[in-house]
């Protein structure tokens, strides 16, 4: 099921991405490209024991699969913010400093 969620989050993700690349300031790519390395790691986690053990579940529909899925999303998410908030696109933690043309010309 983890395979899933990250799945389907990084399609929506990709998706809005897509819609606003033109104005990026929240760093879309940055949540898609965790969430779709994150599912491509998953993808292979499951693949690798399904080619080698000659088939078997590919998709766990557990619930301990379901909580990690939900976990992992959280942990992407909250890695994002971080980075956003370092990155503080609408200047609301670090103060930019406006120059004024006038001020600096002698």
């Amino acid at each position: 099921m983890w395979l899933v969620i990250l799945s389907l989050a990084a399609a929506i993700t990709t998706a809005v991405w897509y819609s606003k690349a033109d104005d990026d300031k929240y760093m879309l790519w940055f949540l898609g490209l965790m969430l779709w390395g994150a599912s491509i790691m998953v993808f292979v986690d499951h693949a690798i024991p399904f080619i080698l053990e000659g088939g078997g579940e590919f998709f766990e529909m557990t619930t301990e699969a379901t909580v990690l899925g939900v976990v992992m999303l959280t942990v992407a998410l909250i890695v994002w913010e971080v980075v956003l908030i370092l990155k503080d696109p609408k200047g609301v933690l670090f103060k930019r400093k406006q120059t004024n043309t006038s001020e600096t010309k002698h």
